[in-house]
């Protein structure tokens, strides 16, 4: 890696990667990943528009931090990317103190601890969060060679996006921060 990368110039960290229409990978098509970390031993993310089934309720009760999963059935939990899907991540605003914490960008961290799964059913939990199974990882010069390809468009990331747009209007929320309608972009508009 450059000099530059080095000192985090050129981090991606706290930027959308939001995947090209033509990017063919079932487990990045038309994805929004939060970068977390990027530097010169690669990248790590969070997808944050493909919820799953699941809710937080059912993951506190399959954890025993709650009996009753209705409390927080309608907060889903994502299908945070293909790497350790069986391991939780949460992205969160503001950071707080807790262990395992991953800060970066304007007021974001990535927690991968219990206490702040305790701290949320004591309502002392971060005022906005977004949880995860799994993450999205790339290694040394793995996305900058995946961004060199036209595989992703990258913007910097918005709170407004990432915890206040719906799932499904994502992925065209973060495209259109630079002006770019995916529509236009996939071939699968319709035709005059």
């Amino acid at each position: 890696m450059s000099e530059r990368m080095a000192d985090n110039r050129d981090s991606l960290s706290n930027h959308f990667l939001i995947a090209m229409p033509n990017l063919a990978d079932p487990n990045f098509f038309h994805t929004v990943t939060l970068i977390c970390e990027h530097n010169e031993e690669g990248a790590l993310g969070i997808v944050v528009n493909r919820p799953t089934d699941f809710s937080l309720g059912e993951l506190l009760q399959q954890l025993e931090l709650i009996e009753d999963a209705d409390r927080y059935a309608d907060i889903p939990v994502y299908a945070g990317g293909p790497v350790q899907g069986e391991h939780g991540f949460i992205v969160h605003s503001p950071p707080g103190d807790w262990a395992h914490s991953l800060r970066f960008g304007d007021g974001l961290a990535l927690t991968t601890s219990r206490d702040l799964l305790e701290g949320i059913v004591e309502a002392r939990g971060p005022e906005r969060l977004l949880v995860a199974l799994g993450y999205a990882g790339w290694g040394p010069g793995q996305l900058e060679r995946e961004l060199a390809d036209n595989a992703w468009l990258t913007t910097p990331a918005s709170h407004e996006i990432l915890f206040e747009v719906p799932a499904e209007q994502r992925w065209k929320a973060a495209a259109a921060q630079l002006g770019i309608d995916l529509d236009l972009l996939s071939g699968d508009a319709g035709h005059a």
